[in-house]
């Protein structure tokens, strides 16, 4: 029988105790005492509401270890970034690497396989699919809706994928950027009952009136958590925490832990903010994990004190994780799983003839993935326009990375590159190459590396070439999280050495083909208004 004592934090009987707790995997025994020798802190381990494990760029065993470390003990995950790639074989692929970890890693089964019909990915998701997974309990709950104008405008193949989801009890997640009126109200009726999207506060209370579950967001590219921070206090039973999508160096710096530390340090109501971390995500999705409650499993975390919220010790199922590492002792290998054909490119397929005209170019929005359509009129009297540094308009190339076709050339504005080129086989939803560049042979020399590699970010300035492979899925690295960051932090500094000024290149580039949020992104088939669901043309005409 093991024993822990300290301060304990009761977030269902909402109070904090001296206490002693006797535990193998479940807990047997609480027992309350006058005196503690330690003065530490013991609550329940912190659960990520929403997350994609492969915007990490580590494979779940590689994530878990970093996770774990922040007090992390549970994740419901959407593995439709690796579906967009190899299908079912790339869920089967992450749940089998997740077994490997003593963290509580609960998939779903992705609902938007591809995201949209308007650009190539690697595979295609029925509510056939989707029935398997949910038949072999592989999955959990839906995961989040993005077709959300499939939805409201009743697409038979969303509708099926809704139906299949009530036939078999399971919560829907939901992505509802900006949607509101008779749109969201339909939207919600159809069972979808949270969003991780939500940017804005009038947007979460009408969203929470509704019948929503607000899950605030903390992600490497959308830091909304701040913004709708004071639905903690408004509305602590209808929100959760999530970071949904979350690059290896920003993971490395806190997670969950740090949402936490910092409502705590704003005065917001320690049971509230606790709650929301663990017990809110528990209570909706049915995760098996303990809230140190008599015959709970042993699965919590031992702070210093809410102030520097040192994490010493994290247990999951009664076994310690952070200095027994039964993860090291399993020492599992990564396998390698990809889907990648080598689209040759060459510099007249990604020339763009000026005409002197008007262009519609993607203005990005720093910390957020919504973008704006920005209207530039070409200034040089040249007969093919690669860009305008001084205006900050560069080109941007997607290249279909699963058969051979042309490529697609539009503009962007906000990334303050002054030479060079950045790249990413790393491209929501579909993960084409993404390309962002000053100069035409530039951008071809970032795609051929990336094709090279077979996945991978890149950063080209002139005859060098800077590369982080991504071997499983073009998306993912088989080393640790400590190799990834350190590669990582390098590509982002050459990145800004480059005269990049965001915080987040790579993450940024990566969102410009995600054809679900507004106002204008750009996939492999073209420039496309998210706000009409339609292309258009990069020239204004």
């Amino acid at each position: 029988m093991k024993i822990i004592e300290g301060n304990i934090v009761d977030v269902v009987k909402r109070e904090i105790f001296k206490g002693r707790i006797f535990f193998e995997n479940n807990i047997s025994k609480i027992e309350r005492i006058e005196y503690v020798n330690d003065t530490n802190f013991i609550l329940p381990g912190f659960i990520d509401a929403h997350l994609h494990i492969e915007s990490t760029m580590l494979t779940p065993v590689e994530y878990s270890k970093i996770a774990l470390k922040h007090g992390v003990i549970a994740a419901i995950t959407d593995p439709h970034e690796i579906a967009n790639v190899c299908g079912i074989d790339g869920i089967n692929y992450m749940i089998d690497n997740a077994k490997k970890t003593p963290m509580k890693i609960y998939f779903g089964a992705p609902s938007c396989v591809p995201a949209t019909p308007f650009e190539n990915n690697g595979a295609i998701i029925s509510a056939k699919e989707i029935e398997a997974l949910f038949k072999s309990k592989k999955c959990f709950q839906l995961s989040e809706m993005m077709n959300f104008p499939g939805v409201i405008n009743d697409d038979k193949d969303v509708w099926e994928k809704i139906k299949v989801a009530k036939k078999y009890n399971r919560k829907i997640d939901g992505h509802a950027p900006l949607l509101s009126g008779e749109g969201l109200k339909k939207y919600i009726e159809a069972g979808i009952s949270t969003d991780h999207e939500t940017t804005k506060l009038d947007e979460a209370l009408e969203k929470i009136k509704d019948g929503m579950k607000i899950i605030l967001r903390n992600s490497s590219a959308s830091r909304d958590f701040l913004h709708l921070i004071s639905l903690i206090e408004t509305h602590p039973n209808k929100t959760m925490m999530c970071t949904d999508d979350c690059h290896p160096d920003d993971l490395e710096k806190g997670y969950i832990n740090e949402m936490v530390k910092t409502a705590i340090e704003k005065g917001y109501n320690v049971f509230d903010v606790i709650s929301i971390a663990s017990k809110n995500a528990k209570d909706h999705y049915g995760t098996e994990t303990g809230l140190l409650q008599l015959y709970d499993p042993a699965d919590f975390i031992v702070i210093d004190n809410f102030k520097n919220f040192n994490i010493k010790k994290v247990f999951v199922n009664g076994i310690e994780q952070l200095n027994e590492d039964p993860i090291k002792k399993q020492n599992p290998k990564n396998e390698i799983i990809n889907n990648f054909h080598q689209n040759k490119i060459f510099l007249n397929d990604v020339r763009f003839p000026s005409k002197n005209k008007k262009i519609n170019a993607i203005r990005i929005i720093e910390d957020s993935i919504i973008t704006k359509k920005e209207k530039y009129q070409i200034k040089e009297n040249v007969e093919y326009f690669e860009s305008e540094t001084e205006d900050d308009i560069l080109k941007i190339v997607i290249v279909n990375r699963y058969k051979k076709a042309k490529p697609t050339v539009g503009f962007v504005n906000g990334f303050n590159l002054k030479k060079g080129a950045i790249g990413s086989s790393v491209a929501h939803d579909s993960h084409n190459i993404v390309v962002i560049g000053v100069s035409d042979k530039e951008i071809c020399k970032a795609i051929s590396s990336i094709q090279e590699s077979k996945g991978g970010l890149v950063a080209v300035n002139g005859n060098e070439t800077h590369l982080l492979p991504l071997p499983i899925g073009g998306i993912m690295s088989d080393k640790s999280c400590e190799e990834v960051s350190r590669q990582y932090k390098s590509l982002n500094n050459i990145a800004k050495e480059m005269g990049c000024k965001i915080h987040a290149p790579f993450m940024t580039l990566s969102f410009m083909s995600l054809l679900v949020i507004p106002e204008i992104k750009i996939g492999d088939m073209g420039l496309f208004d998210v706000n009409k669901f339609s292309f258009i043309n990069v020239y204004d005409e």
